[in-house]
């Protein structure tokens, strides 16, 4: 089973948490050619997206997808909640993270890299990203992760993009991610704290300083 992959990619950095998580036996390996468009890759995955899982000779896409398929393959530890009510509100995180926040943040990339900010357009996200944010401090259970005390797949869709929403807002003048979120602020540092979470930091974070050091040549 192998796992094509970026470093850089939130999406694929779910799936590394929740293989991390469950010791899961998936190689972890770039993508080949280098290039989501390569001509190498796209023969192996024709919509040029990471990540992308091959198993027993089939190519899974969607990080969703790929995070439920793990869970049905190696159901331990459980990253889904037992009862349906449970694994409803998970996934809920997941889409929240997928069609709300991630595309919220996503147009506030090309601004942190870029010599000249568009002032307005970083304004009205803030204040777009803040409702978001607000909504999903409202989801949040009083405990450590975001359903309770048991870690899940919705921690593991939520803690990549929480990186990069701090490093954005940081980088941007905006408040922190934290500000008047008190449950986002007890699952953010309990969330930190996974071992499983550090190591996918810390990838991003070395991807992060590659592309900053590229601009800069």
């Amino acid at each position: 089973m192998k796992l094509y992959n970026q470093n850089g990619s939130h999406f694929a950095a779910k799936c590394r948490i929740a293989i991390y998580e469950k010791n899961a036996p998936v190689e972890i390996t770039p993508i080949p050619g280098g290039d989501l468009k390569s001509a190498e890759y796209l023969r192996i995955y024709p919509l040029g997206k990471t990540p992308a899982l091959a198993v027993d000779g089939q190519i899974i896409g969607e990080s969703e997808i790929i995070n439920e398929f793990l869970e049905d393959r190696y159901p331990t530890p459980r990253l889904l909640p037992a009862d349906a009510l449970g694994r409803a509100r998970a996934r809920t995180f997941s889409r929240l993270v997928d069609l709300y926040l991630e595309p919220s943040f996503h147009v506030l990339f090309p601004q942190v890299m870029g010599a000249q900010k568009d002032q307005a357009l970083i304004a009205t996200q803030f204040v777009e990203i803040a409702t978001r944010l607000d909504y999903l401090e409202s989801l949040l259970s009083s405990g450590s992760y975001a359903l309770g005390g048991t870690f899940t797949l919705a921690d593991c869709s939520l803690a990549p993009l929480m990186l990069y929403a701090q490093l954005t807002l940081q980088m941007l003048g905006g408040a922190a991610f934290i500000s008047d979120r008190p449950k986002l602020a007890v699952w953010w540092a309990a969330v930190q704290q996974r071992p499983s979470v550090q190591k996918v930091h810390a990838e991003m974070m070395e991807w992060v300083m590659e592309m900053q050091a590229q601009a800069a040549r």
